[in-house]
């Protein structure tokens, strides 16, 4: 995709932020810019769009000395066109916008190959005008966008005026400007990066013991963690304080009053898939998991999974911002 392309932009990634850093910013900003010159019913085309997706806008400023019409073709009628110029009259435009001295000019791209196309507007008294129809001249025959979307165009160019367009010379000369406009983010641009990271994943062997696992901790206020739970017999599943869940194998006792006022637990599930959230104030934090009925367990395996959002890249403006 060429660097000029403006299209709406959607940023996403693979986690939840914390909710404390600022949102992305996105606007308008100044990309490349052309100066062209035009005869009477010259034509000039700019930029070509390949929108994506469903489509997305593109804008431009245009100022011109004398009136022009502005409007978007796909791109490969256009090409057609330079082959074959009697097909000019019959592109078909897209947001058109006749007699155009100053302007800016914005319109919704479609998701197909679309040419800014721009037309001096003032009559050539050439006989057979169509036929004839010329291509205006960049001035500056560095432009990329020339480089990138016109490479063809100059040669074509030199066979419809019998002449390299380096060396014209106009008649009655038509200058207009193009400046062309990205949407770029312009604030808070870089920010931490999420990504949801396995912590457990495994079938293992039912027991009336408590299965605890440890090592998840917290690096930024709305931490999420997704708890899959897959079992013949009906479970206990929660998160609970690393310090007290290392002490249940040594004092059961203190099970229940532990589960009581914890809110990331489910009772007495067989398959369940079921997320929480937790501040860097919870501190380190295991899973445990255990039969709701210790006796009689049967010889079978239950499956458990555990996935937490863990920051992955610019994790520095975690500290700088809270």
């Amino acid at each position: 995709m060429p660097a000029l392309l403006a299209l709406l932009l959607t940023c996403s990634f693979a986690g939840p932020s914390s909710g404390q850093q600022p949102d992305r910013v996105f606007n308008w900003q100044p990309g490349n810019q052309e100066d062209v010159r035009l005869d009477p019913g010259n034509y000039h085309a700019g930029q070509t769009y390949h929108a994506s997706g469903d489509g997305g806008n593109m804008q431009v400023d245009i100022k011109s000395e004398q009136p022009v019409t502005i409007f978007l073709a796909h791109s490969e009628e256009w090409n057609a066109a330079l082959q074959h110029p009697e097909l000019l009259n019959n592109l078909q435009q897209l947001c058109a916008r006749e007699h155009v001295v100053e302007t800016r000019y914005s319109c919704f791209v479609p998701p197909v190959g679309m040419t800014l196309i721009i037309r001096d507007e003032r009559y050539s008294p050439s006989a057979n005008h169509v036929v004839i129809a010329e291509l205006g001249a960049v001035l500056d025959p560095s432009s990329r966008v020339e480089r990138a979307v016109g490479a063809g165009i100059a040669g074509v160019a030199a066979v419809m005026e019998g002449r390299e367009s380096a060396k014209r010379q106009f008649k009655a000369p038509n200058d207009v400007h193009i400046q062309y406009f990205r949407w770029l983010c312009a604030e808070n641009c870089v920010q931490p990066e999420f990504r949801w990271t396995w912590q457990v994943k495994e079938k293992y062997q039912l027991t009336s013991f408590l299965k605890v696992y440890g090592g998840f901790t917290p690096d930024h206020d709305g931490s999420q963690v997704s708890i899959k739970i897959k079992s013949p017999v009906p479970m206990v599943v929660a998160m609970l304080p690393s310090d007290v869940a290392n002490q249940l194998h040594a004092k059961p006792e203190m099970f229940e009053p532990a589960l009581e006022k914890n809110p990331c637990q489910q009772r007495g599930v067989q398959s369940l898939e079921f997320q929480c959230t937790f501040n860097l104030a919870d501190g380190p934090q295991s899973l445990i998991v255990a039969p709701e009925a210790t006796g009689n367990v049967p010889h079978k395996k239950a499956e458990i999974e555990m996935q937490f959002v863990k920051c992955i890249e610019n994790c520095e403006l975690l500290q700088t911002r809270r």
